[in-house]
């Protein structure tokens, strides 16, 4: 087990945190404690980073959805970067993809 590591960084479009580890039952209430101690304003842009991201259960990506809908509340926006291919799979079997922004690559443009 990796544990998870949420790291945060402001970006000229909003914050940053990188997710690395495994986004599981066990680690998800620490996405979402993050995301919402952010103080987001309408027209940022919350991205969040999954380059080190080895594992996202259910539970995971239901914080990745928390995460979206804190953002939602506050008139901002989510991107997800970085997506691990397997990842980046479910999202697009689900229907998540059409749901959040995803920027398969390193960092979103401008993050």
């Amino acid at each position: 087990m990796t544990p998870l590591n949420i790291t945060h960084r402001d970006a000229a479009t909003g914050p940053v945190l990188h997710v690395a580890g495994e986004l599981d039952y066990d680690q998800a209430a620490a996405l979402r404690r993050q995301a919402q101690l952010l103080d987001l304003a309408p027209g940022q842009r919350l991205t969040l980073d999954l380059a080190g991201l080895r594992f996202c259960d259910s539970t995971g990506i239901t914080a990745l959805l928390a995460a979206r809908q804190h953002a939602q509340a506050a008139g901002a926006d989510v991107v997800l970067t970085a997506v691990p291919p397997a990842l980046l799979r479910v999202l697009s079997i689900v229907g998540l993809d059409q749901i959040f922004t995803v920027h398969p690559g390193d960092e979103a443009p401008d993050a």
